[in-house]
């Protein structure tokens, strides 16, 4: 259980970090973070720390696509922690 914790706080760090860096390139009007790659880190498990870092920042908060997308990474992570919650009960 520690080394899941570790792994999600590492993962969202990364993707707090990394979504704080392409708003810091944004503003310089430099080369961007692909979107994808902010979507891999929501979704191996740093969705949280990529909303956070979006309200934070005020970073793709304007941007319907990429809202959309991240919505269904984070509504499908949803699910499967309570059904994973559902089978320990």
């Amino acid at each position: 259980m520690k080394i899941l914790f570790l792994y999600f706080l590492i993962v969202n760090s990364l993707a707090f970090i990394i979504a704080g860096y392409d708003k810091y390139l944004a503003i310089k009007n430099k080369y961007r973070i692909p979107e994808n790659t902010l979507f891999a880190f929501a979704a191996f498990g740093g969705s949280v720390g990529l909303l956070l870092a979006m309200l934070l920042f005020r970073h793709k908060t304007s941007k319907s696509s990429f809202i959309a997308k991240f919505s269904v990474i984070f509504l499908i992570q949803i699910v499967l922690v309570i059904a994973r919650l559902n089978d320990k009960i």
